[in-house]
């Protein structure tokens, strides 16, 4: 993301104006613009003009419009944000309060106007920081199904998926057998080549359940030593083989789990999420009195600043009215000023949508706090008192 302007008075309402220059900048433009925001981008309106014989012809042009956004829709496949809204400048092909679709492009600049908080501010310098780029590829496979996927710093891309029919491996259809997993192994390797740019990636990880992983390597560079591929010789060092359980996307987390992925991907964001969810979950095991989620109990905790790592889901951000997303904000801020680290998860990443089902808040404390568990025990059964509460009119009603 290119940042072009900003004008922003002290309590930080204004704008900022931005050019996305690659698909994961679309992902960081979907979390900075909510319902109410007003966006200003080119676009292109449908205009029919009539003669003065009254014989009507339309064109297309292209104008500046200013929209105050009603709905947001983030295309994860075409990388494409549609804002949706009315009219809110004057226009020579727009009538004032006219509704119009805004498509938010790579490379298309856009202006966002409002009240911008510290986490809007903290991801506007995160996504325009050129070294938080994504630099992982994996390759996620097992015989006849594949998933060549980015691993970029907010989200996993699946770039291609190849599932093919693989012919059994028995006595007397071996020939087959092997024309086939070489046909779906060429494939594979075609995908990687066109969805990879090895400029950027500096690792690319393979991983599948048995030998398969080992087989697709070796396929990879004898035909590339056979073509002469520099491209791919040139980069053989960057691939590293892993265990996962399956082809799937989701075996994905285990793989960023690897201690020889965690290794290599050390200096990344994804891995540090990873790792930050691992150790909770870990603490969740042996300490359970460090280890809390759900915005309740990490506010309890946070009171105390006993708040080591806050770990908290960027979906929880986007929906919410304005009094729950300050609730939110002043939760990070003060986290941050006791000490704590704060990590905001993607919900397009597979860490993101493991938090997510922690109620996409989780925090590893400084020390112990065993009357949180209590407080936890004491809610749930005033929940359930209030529930049989509520039960026993409805049986007066009936006798």
């Amino acid at each position: 993301m290119k940042l072009v302007g900003r004008n922003l008075d002290k309590d930080g309402n204004g704008y900022i104006t931005l050019v996305p220059e690659e698909s994961e900048d679309m992902w960081h433009a979907y979390n900075l613009i909510s319902e109410g925001n007003y966006v200003r981008s080119s676009t292109i309106r449908k205009v029919q003009t009539e003669s003065a014989t009254g014989s009507s012809t339309s064109n297309r042009v292209r104008t500046m419009l200013t929209i105050k956004v009603e709905s947001v829709d983030f295309d994860t496949q075409a990388c494409v944000l549609r804002l949706k809204g009315r009219n809110v400048q004057e226009n020579q092909y727009v009538k004032m309060g006219a509704y119009h679709t805004l498509d938010l492009e790579v490379n298309r600049k856009f202006t966002v106007s409002k009240v911008w908080d510290s986490v809007d501010l903290d991801r506007v310098e995160s996504c325009c920081d050129p070294a938080q780029r994504a630099d992982v590829a994996a390759v996620v496979m097992q015989e006849g199904l594949a998933h060549v996927c980015l691993v970029l710093s907010s989200m996993t891309l699946v770039r291609a998926k190849i599932d093919q029919s693989i012919p059994r491996k028995r006595h007397g259809n071996i020939g087959n057998y092997e024309k086939g997993l070489q046909k779906f192994f060429e494939n594979v390797m075609q995908a990687v080549i066109r969805h990879v740019n090895f400029e950027i990636v500096k690792c690319v990880l393979i991983a599948s359940p048995g030998f398969v992983k080992e087989q697709f390597f070796d396929y990879t560079f004898q035909q590339a030593t056979k073509t002469d591929n520099k491209l791919l010789l040139d980069n053989k060092g960057k691939f590293l083989l892993v265990h996962a359980s399956s082809g799937f996307k989701h075996s994905l987390r285990e793989v960023l789990t690897s201690p020889a992925v965690m290794a290599k991907l050390a200096d990344t964001k994804a891995a540090g999420e990873v790792k930050a969810l691992e150790t909770f979950y870990a603490m969740l095991q042996s300490e359970p009195e460090k280890a809390f989620y759900g915005l309740k109990q990490v506010e309890k905790a946070n009171e105390s600043q006993a708040v080591e790592v806050l770990m908290i889901s960027d979906a929880l951000f986007r929906g919410c009215d304005v009094a729950t997303r300050k609730r939110y904000v002043t939760l990070i801020e003060t986290v941050k000023e006791s000490g704590g680290e704060v990590k905001i998860f993607s919900s397009l990443h597979v860490s993101g949508e493991q938090l997510s089902q922690l109620t996409g808040i989780a925090a590893i404390l400084r020390f112990p706090m065993p009357e949180l568990e209590d407080e936890v025990d004491e809610e749930d059964s005033d929940d359930s008192d209030e529930e049989e509460e509520e039960k026993e009119p409805e049986r007066d009603d009936q006798t």
